[in-house]
């Protein structure tokens, strides 16, 4: 097989996959779809980063050992049989051979390595970004407190977003040089200058943080830059994991807790049979959530494909790791850790809301413990991440 003829190969198999994998998610919405070979929609930052990570890094390097391989399997056959080659050659060793079969694994652990370690670290860290929110005014200057930790301070322009929001809830991303720009990064105080003044229908929205998720250039070099600052968590949710189900509470609104059990397949429907739970998980979107894991009895594993996320669940010990989604669904997930003999009966569903309906949410559970609602008909703003400015400077 020529190079040529064995790069285009390569290339389409490469296309295909990608393209067959994008398309059966989409198709399957957020249940695995039983003939696909990609994984499942991205519905967070976290998980839009390790698609990249799989299908830019892994799975090319994947199909490329193996064709490599398997066209040194069908060489060796055909150049050096015993019909094509009588007399064998006979030597010790082959040091520029013995170099190479060294050199070049270790290079593919390192381009694996470096982006793996980084992912892990985004996966690991809880981000500590901070949202202000202004009044609608005619003015241009606004500005913040760049009260993070010394380490954390903000002082690069990729450090702030600042946006456009209308009336709608609909964010407009401005653009730093064009449409805005900062100054005082590194200081106490940071101001940032709009080149002409919003309109009625809009108002401003600054996040600033070193937290940036969500899909980077492959490393560092290939495709564009769609990251995000994500910010701190708002909702802390505790799952507690049992033989065979999951508790969960909300801490920030009331010491209750309910328990999620599998539903029938009466109940559920031949499609979401062994997903749905009797209980969602609520949350708003557009807000970071902490989510804090342990467990009654023996070890599991909460789930969430959609998110990104898989965690143990301990007993005795509090793991925690977080997600953010802006995206309005339901969404499955399972135990995925062998814990007994009804692990499989085990599900996860988590239903994104908008805010209102969140807050509606909490009350109607608040009445169900008996307990006085938090929220009442108050028409409250989102709070994100756990900050919300309304001043300018003059």
């Amino acid at each position: 097989m020529s190079r040529t003829l064995f790069s285009l190969v390569f290339t389409a198999l490469v296309g295909f996959s990608t393209l067959v994998g994008t398309a059966s998610a989409q198709e399957s919405a957020d249940l695995p779809d039983p003939h696909g070979i990609g994984l499942r929609e991205a519905a967070t930052p976290v998980a839009e980063e390790i698609h990249i990570f799989y299908d830019a890094i892994l799975v090319p390097m994947k199909l490329g050992i193996s064709f490599f391989v398997l066209g040194l399997l069908v060489w060796v056959a055909v150049r050096y049989n015993k019909k094509a080659n009588p007399e064998p050659s006979k030597f010790s060793h082959n040091t520029p051979v013995e170099v190479a079969w060294t050199v070049i694994p270790v290079l593919i652990l390192l381009i694996i390595a470096v982006p793996s370690f980084e992912l892990l670290q985004v996966e690991d860290k809880m981000p500590d970004g901070q949202v202000y929110e202004y009044e609608k005014q005619s003015g241009t200057l606004f500005g913040f407190e760049n009260d993070f930790p010394e380490a954390r301070m903000v002082n690069k322009k990729r450090h702030i977003e600042v946006a456009a929001v209308a009336d709608s809830g609909e964010r407009r991303l401005l653009q730093p040089g064009r449409d805005y720009d900062v100054e005082g990064l590194g200081d106490p105080q940071v101001t940032v200058k709009l080149a002409e003044a919003l309109p009625g229908s809009e108002h401003l929205m600054i996040r600033a943080g070193r937290t940036r998720v969500g899909k980077k250039k492959v490393l560092g070099v290939f495709g564009s830059d769609r990251s995000e600052i994500v910010p701190a968590p708002s909702i802390t949710i505790k799952a507690t994991g049992f033989q065979w189900g999951w508790k969960y509470s909300y801490p920030d609104f009331g010491d209750y807790e309910f328990t999620a059990l599998m539903l029938s397949e009466q109940e559920a429907g031949k499609d979401l049979y062994r997903f749905a739970t009797d209980n969602d998980i609520v949350i708003p979107e557009g807000e970071t959530i902490r989510l804090i894991t342990t467990a009654e009895d023996v070890i599991h594993s909460w789930a969430m494909p959609a998110f990104g996320v898989k965690i143990d669940a301990i007993p005795g010990r509090l793991n925690e790791t977080w997600f953010y989604t802006e995206k309005k669904n339901t969404y499955y997930g399972q135990c995925s850790e062998i814990c007994g003999k009804d692990h499989a009966f085990m599900p996860i569903s988590i239903k994104v809301v908008t805010r209102e309906e969140f807050e509606a949410w909490v009350d109607q559970r608040r009445e169900d413990e008996g307990l006085e609602p938090m929220f009442g008909q108050q028409n409250l703003a989102a709070v994100q991440g756990g900050a919300s400015v309304q001043a300018a400077l003059k």
